[in-house]
């Protein structure tokens, strides 16, 4: 039995599950070493390559979750929209009017080398260890694809949501469908849990969240709940949204480090997951374990999922992250 979709089942048990988000990184000596011979593209294209890369972590460390390697932006292929990383994502054309929206077209099922990718790992991984498969929450997509690519502020994307709503509302609609079915063929390729990302979530207050963002993110959880999978609900910088998110149908809460697990399970009344600060694997020993320690304090009350609250940083010591992983699978909760 997985301790993973033991927590997410409303378990609580005597050790905290744990996974981290971008486990399948930059932070490996043997991920770099694949991405010598690869690019990026190439990496997330190639099944083969892709479950390598999941299964690294694995291999090195005793972590509950595979999460597929793969990016936010993989399915927008499937409408038309050309992708390139540089080394974030650029898009070649920002879509950011109506004609613009409305010459979108699919072009094929949303990125079937992911299912594939995810069958390889299923077949490798041990029957106790969860896979998870994710997308991006249409709002956080849609800001990308109106802005044409990353950004501090997102103005395009701002400026559009107000300017002409109508239009957004369009262009989430389509990407809603299109998660739905992405992450649909996801879970039929053998994943046990979906995460859906929302990164860009916190940029906006709550009327706002509430208007372009829940509804949307809640239509995908209620497509995926006959599938039986574990749901996962991810949105960063989002204390001020937790009502709302609230709202968003989920097995499981993802929470940044700056959101108390207490707080935010009482609010939201579903299993926690986080939240360490990225920053604090980069402290010294006593400090890592200290403030490991304090997370899995938080977490008590209720079923808690161990994770950092975002995704680990490239340049973090190897050793840091053992620490990490010795200190929750050696943390007695009952």
């Amino acid at each position: 039995m997985s301790a993973f979709l033991d927590a997410a089942r409303g378990i609580d048990a005597a050790r905290a599950p744990i996974w981290i988000m971008r486990q399948a990184g930059r932070y490996l000596p043997e991920y770099r070493e694949i991405k010598r011979g690869s690019s990026f593209l190439e990496m997330t294209r190639d099944p083969a390559i892709a479950a390598e890369i999941t299964l690294q972590p694995l291999k090195r460390f005793e972590l509950d979750a595979a999460i597929v390697f793969s990016d936010i932006m993989t399915p927008l292929e499937a409408l038309g929209i050309d992708v390139r990383f540089d080394p974030g994502p650029k898009l070649a054309e920002p879509v950011r009017t109506a004609a613009a929206v409305d010459a979108l077209r699919r072009t094929g099922p949303p990125a079937p080398f992911v299912g594939e990718a995810l069958r390889l790992v299923r077949r490798a991984l041990s029957p106790e260890k969860a896979l998870i498969g994710f997308a991006g929450a249409p709002l956080t997509l849609a800001a990308y694809v109106v802005q044409g690519g990353g950004s501090k502020d997102f103005e395009a994307f701002r400026a559009l949501l107000h300017a002409d709503p109508q239009t957004l509302h369009r262009l989430l609609d389509m990407l809603t469908e299109l998660t739905i079915e992405y992450l649909q063929m996801q879970v039929a390729s053998g994943a046990d849990a979906i995460q859906l990302f929302d990164s860009w979530a916190g940029l906006h207050d709550d009327a706002t969240f509430r208007t372009f963002g829940l509804p949307y993110a809640a239509r995908i959880m209620r497509a995926l709940e006959s599938t039986g999978v574990a749901r996962i609900y991810f949105a960063l910088g989002a204390s001020h949204l937790l009502d709302a998110v609230a709202e968003i149908p989920s097995e499981i809460a993802g929470v940044d480090w700056r959101t108390g697990l207490r707080d935010a399970r009482s609010r939201l009344q579903r299993t926690v997951q986080g939240n360490l600060d990225p920053a604090v694997l980069f402290a010294d020993r006593e400090t890592i374990v200290a403030r490991t320690r304090a997370v899995l304090d938080d977490g008590r009350g209720g079923p808690h999922v161990f994770n950092l609250g975002h995704g680990i940083w490239p340049e973090t010591p190897i050793d840091a992250v053992q620490l990490m992983i010795d200190t929750v699978r050696g943390y007695d909760r009952s």
